[in-house]
């Protein structure tokens, strides 16, 4: 966050003497609401913050020694996913903090038949949100804004399900499409240090499309509305966050 040297996942969900301070960690949410035994946690800015505040948890910590985009960070989590034991996990995002226990659920109950499930969602304003492009129960690709706005107007309104980031996958095909999101960095123009430069990056929503071109097949299932599936990107994100959390979604974590 622009506002905020911090880690973000670390802001908190109760606010005390500012937004940016109080108690309990948006990740810790994401964190309790995950339905699995095993949870590993892809860290870079802030790292020794965010080890210090999940101390206790029982997570298992893989750096991303260089910021190249939400595939390479699962990239870099591939040595240590080959060598675990499980059959299917879910990929999500620790400023992602409402997401239901039944809606993880459900993504990995849809892996019956299906390599990668993506979790969507209906929202009110499609903004600048990427979009599924279906065909009957598959997903065919995942078409970012910046490609769907040159689109007509009629082809615009056919996208009716936007993409939360959020996905649950069977290791075995995961991991052999690592290997392909590997050999197809994107060229990315960034601007670091005040300068712009090109840099290599890598997107989860590629996975999607290299499967469904080989006959693998892609599934769905809509979140049950646009709030469950908010991310904290700025300070007005953060107050909803907090008065969500408040009034809708607040819990008494230590039960």
């Amino acid at each position: 966050m622009k506002e905020f040297d911090g880690n973000k996942t670390l802001l908190p969900l109760i606010s005390g003497k500012s937004q940016y301070e109080g108690n309990h960690p948006i990740l810790l949410e994401v964190l309790r609401n995950l339905p699995c035994e095993k949870i590993t946690i892809v860290i870079n800015h802030k790292k020794e913050d965010v080890i210090k505040a999940t101390h206790g948890v029982g997570i298992t910590f893989i750096e991303q020694s260089r910021l190249n985009g939400t595939g390479g960070a699962l990239l870099a989590a591939r040595p240590f996913l080959e060598r675990q034991d499980y059959e299917q996990l879910i990929v999500t995002m620790g400023d992602v903090p409402f997401v239901k226990k039944t809606t993880y659920m459900s993504l990995v109950n849809n892996l019956k038949g299906k390599s990668l499930v993506v979790l969507g969602f209906r929202p009110e304003l499609k903004k600048q949100y990427g979009v599924l492009e279906i065909e009957g129960d598959n997903v065919k690709k995942i078409i970012e804004w910046k490609y769907w706005k040159t689109y007509s107007q009629d082809k615009q309104k056919s996208f009716q399900i936007c993409n939360s980031g959020i996905y649950a996958a069977r290791k075995e095909d995961l991991l052999r499409y690592l290997l392909v999101l590997a050999s197809k960095p994107h060229k990315v123009h960034k601007k670091i240090d005040g300068k712009i430069k090109e840099v290599e990056e890598f997107f989860i929503t590629d996975l999607i499309e290299y499967m469904h071109n080989d006959g693998l097949s892609v599934g769905y299932v809509i979140a049950e509305d646009e709030e469950e599936i908010m991310g904290i990107d700025d300070l007005d994100a953060l107050i909803s966050a907090q008065e969500l959390y408040r009034t809708k979604f607040s819990v008494d974590i230590y039960n």
